[in-house]
């Protein structure tokens, strides 16, 4: 950087070779000043300019606008952003990876393949162990590598490969026409797909797999191969899943946990619903068998709830009545959460709201059909697999996917009673329950004629009764 005063490495360069250091910027501290203008001391922070002309005395940031608008104004320079992608060993030396179309001639010319050329893939090997020379085990392929152009000049293929990450930066892509076998997609498909709307992924991801999708995301849309900028509209992070002893999962630390020995203990609905219901999806969060075992038993109340166990047919519990009020309102209340949860990633309080239902319904001696089967359509995104089993044993030949997702009657949602805490002077004395609709005078007349409340106040008159709707009455005295 030449820069001996302001870089480190600079600076001991200078000092083994006797260079001069002259400091062009003076640190902020008093008693650092002193050895950096000798020469005795490297200051790579920001400070004031020195021996800098008439820039002297400028802040750092400040100095650096006004030096490059100076440069810029002479011709000397111009201002500009560089952007530095990092190489994550792009080119590898190895057999497995995606081939490089690319052509080395020996009069020096490189060349990419012709469309007809493509895809170029990996010739088949007996050994893919490193050469022993240096080259990539691919320079074993000596009939695949060493190729005859049309000019008769002898070239070599490219013996590094792509690293198998490369295809997953694009992929989302081939997703919208994947059996077209001339494009990677047919413009019209992307122009309806693009951009992709919500994209879930672990931290881990955004600095890696990310980063690359948008880097050649943008290179598409620059060739106009794409029609939006940016692939993704929006990014949520889930949070990491830790091992049962709190740690990031590992081999070495022996934590891991295999999911194929979960779902054949427990099933696949069991594995997904807990993955869910372990806590808010963003959130860091150590795996529990003991959960695992809570969402099975869950799924086997819900089961039971529907089916007899005897005879594996819908329970004679459930039946076509009218549900009563109590149920029909816990129902609508469900319906309304579990929508609500997720459309904002609340899986977790979804499948609580879930369980209190079915604690409610299991226990009732006759379970409606129809409030039946408006529970199994609200967990089947969460467990379908037991889901279709149950719309099946309700009678249903067809799906439950071809269905809509239920809707709630937003009267039915409304509390019918309220209860408000009743403060004198700010301290609670009691707690009185009200219809919802009960309006503020005969809110305060039922506060104050409470037991309680009256012998706080001691005969003495409130100067002031303020009512917090659905919360609390506060009465000054």
């Amino acid at each position: 950087m030449a820069v001996p005063a302001h870089d480190e490495r600079d600076f001991e360069f200078a000092r083994k070779y006797s260079l001069p250091i002259i400091g062009v910027v003076e640190p902020p501290d008093a008693e650092q000043a002193g050895p950096v203008s000798r020469g005795e001391l490297c200051f790579v922070g920001e400070g004031r300019a020195i021996n800098s002309g008439s820039f002297d005395g400028l802040p750092t940031l400040e100095f650096k606008e006004k030096i490059t608008d100076w440069l810029q104004g002479r011709g000397r320079g111009a201002k500009a952003v560089n952007y530095k992608l990092r190489d994550w060993l792009f080119s590898r030396q190895r057999y497995w990876g995606e081939p490089f179309p690319i052509l080395h001639a020996d009069d020096g010319r490189v060349m990419g393949l012709s469309a007809d050329e493509l895809p170029l893939e990996l010739p088949h090997v007996q050994d893919y162990k490193p050469t022993g020379t240096g080259e990539p085990p691919l320079a074993n392929a000596v009939d695949w590598v060493n190729v005859t152009l049309p000019d008769g000049t002898k070239a070599r293929r490219e013996t590094n490969t792509m690293p198998q990450w490369a295809g997953s930066c694009w992929y989302y892509l081939r997703y919208l026409d994947p059996e077209n076998d001339s494009r990677f997609c047919e413009p019209e498909k992307e122009k309806y797909w693009m951009p992709v709307d919500l994209y879930i992924g672990g931290a881990e991801h955004a600095v890696l797999h990310l980063l690359y999708s948008r880097f050649w995301h943008k290179f598409l849309y620059d060739l106009g191969c794409v029609s939006t900028r940016e692939p993704f509209k929006k990014l949520v992070n889930q949070g990491m899943i830790l091992g049962e002893d709190g740690q990031k999962m590992s081999k070495s630390r022996g934590n891991v946990i295999n999911p194929d020995k979960v779902v054949a203990h427990y099933g696949a609905d069991s594995m997904r619903l807990y993955e869910m219901f372990m806590g808010p999806l963003e959130a860091i969060k150590p795996w529990s068998m003991q959960g695992v075992e809570g969402v099975y038993r869950f799924l086997q109340r819900a089961w039971r709830m529907v089916v007899d166990e005897q005879s594996g047919q819908l329970d004679q519990a459930v039946q076509e009545d009218e549900a009563d009020e109590q149920t029909l309102r816990l129902l609508h209340r469900t319906v309304k959460k579990v929508g609500e949860d997720i459309e904002t990633f609340g899986f977790n309080t979804a499948i609580s709201a879930m369980m209190i239902f079915v604690n409610h319904l299991g226990r009732q001696p006759v379970r409606p059909k129809s409030v039946v089967e408006k529970f199994v359509l609200i967990l089947a995104p969460f467990a379908p697999h037991i889901a279709e089993e149950l719309w099946d044993k309700l009678g249903h030949s067809e799906s439950l996917a071809w269905e809509p997702w239920p809707q709630y009657d937003s009267e039915l949602i409304k509390e019918q009673e309220i209860e408000l805490a009743v403060q004198v002077n700010g301290k609670i004395k009691t707690r009185i329950v009200v219809p919802a609709d009960t309006d503020e005078e005969q809110i305060k007349d039922r506060a104050l004629g409470a037991e309680k409340v009256a012998a706080a106040m001691g005969g003495r008159t409130p100067r002031k009764v303020i009512v917090v709707k659905s919360r609390l009455v506060n009465i000054v005295v």
